[in-house]
């Protein structure tokens, strides 16, 4: 039996072990810089990004490249400020950057290269500027619909001429239409366009942002999280439109229903749906091609790209986006780029630090010339118009590192060196240089693609002492008949277990020492300590993601930063724990494998939403535990005692023994 109890960050990372050699337990392979200038990650895989690779500001989500091929300009939505940076791109340097209200994934420069045009998220609005050899100037905000309403505009495209624009409305599930000003005073012609069914129009009027008192403190803010999520009136249904691509030659705008696996048809002079094509899970950026005929969509949830033709809305083929054959879910194709004469696709894979690169001369009969290693979590991916150099956002930079200034209760840091984890990720930018010659790219290639594969993590050890419990292959004989899982949020290792003289760390870092935490220290003691055990997450809503399910999808790394960090018209809700259909990973949670295993399973607080009071029952949304879940054992709630969950724990236990269960 499988037992689930949210009361230490204990998870495993069922990414697959791709790498042809076993860890070496003599060098430990602590995550870190390494000696020969590569970065190991938490969860194990490598960083060794070719080109140069210049710093950038706190998740960079997309970019542009200017029409003229010199400047590319970053957005930036992260959990810290965000902006818009402008670099040059053959010197690799910053020319200038400007900071934003808000911001969420939307970024293009006009045709003619003389404006930039950015979504401006929460705020309802879109960024202009004016644009002269790389300077930003003139800035305005173009409002879509009155402040307190909720579209948060992402993804944007763009017409030939650059007088309209169609801005993707994510979480108020419409398109608008802009038509932008002549003159510097004028305010836009916005049309709204419903996506998906026409009664999901009214949800961005329907919002409304809660007051609970903690607005604007960050501790209560967290703590407070997830009751409010609670109020959303969610629909698993809903669309999500994440990007819009135009195409005036056959007058049609296509949109990607994040949360539907779809692409929208629209008519694009009138707005007026004609169809929705299927493609895969999280599709999200598109590209097509000059004729219009081939349209790629990334499908972020799987590890493929949908070839659709434009004529039938019929998938050519699937192109698989995998360092090893059958991987499971968990690339994160994200984002697309054409060459500029349509022989080659670009696509960027979050999860596994790498751009594959695919033959798509035949639409039909592709073929995958191999992988460019990256920085961490590339989120975006762009070709110079002379098709000579590949640009690279990576969203979380070249390396991690601990939060030694981060809450010390008593203790505190100053202000000036205090640290938050979230904050702690500063992107970058990867410049890499193409050879102009198909044989000498395809040359190159084969030599980046040995060097990608040698990011992968260790393999599993060829071999086990004798009696060792854990099996290396799954169906090999086991002594364990029950599993125990248990989870504490916000706290590491090093803030309570690190005191113990059996592991290795620094005990000046502990918090929360055996004096104060002596049940943590017993079961640590007894059980298993997992020293330098570490987790692929930073906060508690792809934490609890990739604890229960090995893997934060797209959805939840995108919304998380603007749900801790940009909330204070608290319009972005929590995203985690079973509240939005569009988090669940492709693979499914730990009670989902359970279950297909014909394994019982039963969860005490985690994915389980509280009652009003102590009194009243706790529910869940998730399907899977459904009958699989203590509704008296509460949730998180920091006015509730651990020792009452403990002793709800026990009762249960003994109810079961008395059972025979």
């Amino acid at each position: 039996m499988l037992l689930l109890t949210a009361t230490v960050l204990l998870a495993g990372c069922l990414s697959p072990r791709l790498a042809r050699d076993p860890a070496d337990a003599s060098t430990g392979n602590w995550p870190g810089s390494r000696p020969d200038g590569t970065v190991r990650l938490p969860n194990q895989w490598l960083l060794d990004p070719v080109g140069r690779q210049l710093r950038l500001g706190d998740f960079p989500v997309n970019l542009a490249i200017h029409p003229g091929g010199r400047f590319a300009a970053v957005l930036h939505s992260g959990f810290g400020p965000h902006e818009l940076i402008v670099l040059e791109i053959p010197g690799a340097r910053i020319l200038s950057r400007i900071t934003l209200p808000e911001a969420f994934h939307g970024v293009a420069f006009t045709p003619d290269g003389a404006r930039l045009v950015a979504s401006g998220g929460g705020k309802e609005v879109v960024h202009l500027f004016d644009v002269a050899d790389g300077m930003l100037s003139n800035a305005r905000t173009l409002p879509l619909r009155p402040p307190a309403e909720r579209g948060i505009p992402a993804g944007i495209g763009m017409s030939p001429d650059g007088r309209r624009l169609w801005v993707a409305n994510v979480l108020g599930q419409t398109i608008s239409e802009v038509t932008l000003p002549t003159t510097g005073d004028a305010r836009p012609e916005v049309r709204e366009i419903p996506v998906g069914d026409i009664a999901l129009a009214d949800t961005a009027k329907k919002h409304r942002p809660v007051d609970d008192g903690s607005k604007g403190d960050f501790d209560q803010e967290a703590i407070t999280k997830r009751a409010r999520a609670l109020l959303e009136s969610l629909d698993n249904d809903a669309p999500y439109p994440f990007t819009c691509l135009p195409d005036p030659r056959h007058d049609r705008l296509y949109v990607t229903h994040w949360g539907r696996s779809e692409v929208g048809v629209h008519e694009l002079a009138t707005g007026r749906p004609i169809t929705r094509w299927p493609v895969q899970e999280h599709p999200n950026e598109m590209a097509l091609n000059r004729a219009g005929t081939v349209l790629f969509v990334a499908n972020a949830n799987r590890n493929t790209v949908s070839v659709l033709d434009t004529s039938t809305g019929r998938p050519v083929e699937t192109l698989v986006a995998e360092l090893e054959a059958d991987s499971p879910p968990g690339s994160t194709p994200n984002s697309l780029a054409l060459s500029p004469d349509e022989s080659l696709l670009f696509v960027s894979n979050a999860n596994i630090n790498a751009i594959a690169v695919f033959d798509v001369r035949e639409p039909g009969r592709s073929r995958s010339l191999g992988f460019i290693p990256t920085g961490w979590y590339p989120t975006a991916v762009r070709v110079t118009p002379d098709g000579r150099r590949l640009l690279v956002t990576n969203g979380k930079g070249s390396a991690s590192r601990a939060t030694r200034y981060g809450p010390q209760p008593g203790r505190e840091a100053p202000a000036s060196i205090r640290e938050y984890i979230g904050g702690l990720l500063p992107g970058s930018l990867s410049v890499i240089d193409l050879p102009k010659d198909r044989e000498d790219l395809e040359k190159q290639l084969k030599r980046y693609t040995a060097r990608a594969l040698a990011c992968r993590p260790p393999a599993p050890p060829k071999a086990l002492e004798p009696g060792h419990p854990i099996p290396l292959v799954v169906g090999g004989p086991t002594p364990i008949r029950h599993c125990i899982y248990i989870i504490m949020d916000n706290r590491t290792y090093y803030q309570v277990l690190v005191d113990m003289p059996e592991g290795r760390g620094d005990p000046g870092l502990c918090l929360f020492p055996e004096s104060v935490t002596p049940n943590h220290h017993r079961l640590a003691r007894d059980f298993v300590l997992l020293d330098n055990f570490y987790v692929e997450s930073e906060v508690s809503a792809d934490g609890h993601e990739w604890t229960m399910g090995a893997y934060a999808t797209d959805f939840v790394e995108r919304l998380w930063p603007l749900s801790y960090g940009h909330n204070q018209d608290r319009k972005y809700t929590y995203p985690s724990e079973g509240r939005f259909q569009i988090a669940s990973p492709a693979g499914g949670y730990l009670w989902d494998r359970a279950k297909a295993a014909r394994v019982t399973y039963r969860s005490y607080g985690e994915f389980i939403n509280n009652g009003a009071t102590t009194n009243d029952p706790c529910t869940t949304r998730i399907p899977a535990l459904q009958g699989h879940f203590d509704p008296g054992f509460r949730s998180f709630d920091m006015d509730y005692s651990d020792l009452a969950r403990a002793d709800r724990f026990i009762s249960e236990l003994r109810r079961f023994e008395r059972e025979g269960e």
